[in-house]
């Protein structure tokens, strides 16, 4: 199978590309911030360790949102 070209895709298609490449770069960036941010005693697990996983996309950033933060009371 031969490897598609930007061209050689829909209108649909690149719009979908488009939107998920702009949904990655979002929920990256959040995370990141709420990382930086968050004292460490407030992140489950090692801080360095949640920055190496948003490598992993989309779920490093997807997990780190949904499990890796403390809850504040």
């Amino acid at each position: 199978m031969a490897k598609k070209k930007w061209s050689d895709l829909t209108r649909r298609q690149r719009r979908i590309i488009v939107a998920a490449s702009l949904v990655e770069v979002v929920l990256t960036t959040a995370a990141s911030r709420d990382l930086a941010s968050r004292p460490a005693d407030q992140v489950r697990g090692p801080k360095p360790l949640w920055a190496l996983s948003f490598a992993v996309q989309p779920f490093g950033p997807v997990a780190y949102l949904l499990a890796g933060r403390v809850r504040r009371a």
